[in-house]
């Protein structure tokens, strides 16, 4: 793979089990042997590990797992030169920081900082990065003003990052669209 090929941003997004994480993953295969999973969803419950078990019994031999579910001070010193990562998903990512924090604006700050953060480690290190992120804006309107400015904040994270990256993908029953 050509050393553009390794700084390209890709975003995979669709709705829930759509295959986005799927294809992601293909793409950080077919990118690099070397491959290194950036996870950010938390074991909460029962459901939640079982959607963990399954994503780890999707991935092949060779894939390296950081819990990153707070942001990437964990792999500030960290080479990821010539590998290709995924950051599955950007969707927790929000949900914990909004969480703990509850004020849409000061996290999508700290999203979008910690984000960039990431960016510029891949500009000086050369890795490819799939991004995986969930689109909520399609569904019913959250009932909650707490759910609300949660689909509101993703929202405005996806857009940031569809302008961030060198390409998207929505991803509708395992199908992707290119969209950039």
């Amino acid at each position: 793979m050509s050393s553009k090929a390794f700084s390209k941003k890709v975003l995979f997004i669709g709705g829930a089990r759509s295959g986005k994480s799927s294809l992601a993953q293909q793409k950080v295969e077919e990118a690099s042997p070397k491959r290194i999973y950036l996870a950010t969803g938390v074991i909460t419950d029962q459901e939640m590990a079982e959607r963990v078990t399954l994503h780890r019994k999707r991935r092949s031999e060779g894939w390296q797992t950081l819990e990153v579910p707070f942001g990437f001070r964990e792999i500030v010193g960290r080479n990821f030169s010539g590998c290709g990562v995924l950051l599955d998903c950007v969707t927790f990512l929000v949900s914990n920081l909004f969480l703990r924090e509850k004020e849409p604006e000061k996290v999508f700050t700290e999203v979008t900082g910690e984000l960039e953060k990431l960016f510029k480690k891949q500009l000086r290190g050369g890795f490819f990065l799939a991004l995986v992120s969930n689109e909520v804006g399609c569904g019913v309107v959250p009932e909650s003003s707490l759910g609300r400015q949660f689909r509101d904040l993703q929202g405005r994270v996806n857009q940031w990052l569809a302008r961030e990256v060198d390409q998207v993908f929505l991803v509708v029953a395992g199908v992707p669209w290119r969209l950039k």
